[in-house]
């Protein structure tokens, strides 16, 4: 199983979203981490110009979406972006999306929640043909694509942002997998691996040609009730937003914290073989602990796992 660092725009103190995000991907880059994914929230700096930036100056590294939602920029617009980012990180760029919520997109964007799964379906139809190179002419209900880009980059991987039986079929037959959030093992294991796997290789996809990427908080501690406290304060929307509470009442969490992975080394590590058991290709891990020593003995625990 793959390891991977979740990593965010917010956060970096007196530096600028950019200077703090090239700071924080040498780190994880000098320290032994080959993937990180950012997370992209509706009130930060716009992610994909702080990558344009970061992937010029830290090489090597490999840095994904996690995730970019569809509903405020079209097929084209996106395609554009994220072929350039290819084009700078010399194709270290990977490319994940995901729908946002009804509170997002109708709240605060004025546009319909409406049959999200066909909107993602025809965004998927026009953005792939042009991340391939290919010339786009997707008329949809929804979302309509026409024309072409008159560039050339690596085709960056795509990942959906997919926990319900739809959108994880429609993951399985057309990208690269599955990224998810607050999803605890029994579900990935009984609900989201066989899913999307099935529905692979029912298109007659080969084994292996879809990934499921799982992400949890995670902390390495022996402060296991101050660190519950404080997952269950800093991740308390996704006990509220409808997709992940739905994933934390399949398993039975009351909350955020129930879904995090806190404890000593022994513990932490049994978790994560529970994950790695579940069917997970690449963990990533939403390291929170509020000190820096705790945070640096989290990805120290993340790194011995990942070698």
């Amino acid at each position: 199983m793959q390891i991977s660092i979740l990593g965010s725009l917010s956060g970096g103190g007196d530096l600028s979203a950019v200077d703090a995000t090239v700071r924080q991907l040498a780190e994880y880059r000098d320290e032994g981490f080959g993937r990180v994914w950012l997370s992209q929230l509706p009130y930060e700096p716009d992610l994909l110009t702080v990558l344009a930036v970061a992937l010029r100056e830290v090489d090597t590294i490999e840095v994904g979406t996690g995730v970019l939602p569809i509903h405020n920029q079209h097929p084209m617009l996106l395609a554009q972006r994220a072929l350039t980012l290819t084009l700078i990180g010399d194709g270290r760029f990977l490319l994940g999306l995901g729908l946002s919520h009804r509170m997002v997109t109708e709240g605060m964007w004025g546009v319909s929640w409406d049959r999200p799964v066909r909107r993602m379906r025809e965004y998927l139809d026009g953005l792939q043909p042009l991340l391939d190179g290919q010339a786009a002419d997707a008329t949809g209900e929804i979302v309509t694509t026409r024309g072409a880009l008159q560039f050339r980059a690596p085709t960056p991987p795509v990942y959906l942002a997919a926990l319900g039986p739809q959108l994880l079929r429609l993951a399985g037959r057309r990208t690269a997998g599955t990224l998810t959030w607050m999803t605890g093992v029994t579900t990935l294991a009984e609900h989201v691996g066989p899913t999307i796997r099935q529905a692979a290789a029912d298109a007659g996809r080969a084994d292996g040609d879809v990934r499921v990427v799982a992400a949890l908080p995670v902390s390495v501690t022996d402060d296991v009730d101050g660190l519950r406290a404080q997952a269950a304060r800093q991740f308390a929307i996704y006990g509220q937003l409808p997709s992940y509470r739905a994933m934390l009442d399949r398993e039975g969490f009351a909350g955020p914290e129930d879904a995090a992975i806190i404890g000593d080394e022994d513990t932490v590590r049994q978790r994560l073989d529970d994950v790695r058991a579940a069917g997970v290709d690449e963990f990533v891990g939403a390291v929170f602990d509020a000190s820096a020593e705790g945070r640096a003995r989290t990805r120290a625990l993340l790194r011995s796992i990942g070698a």
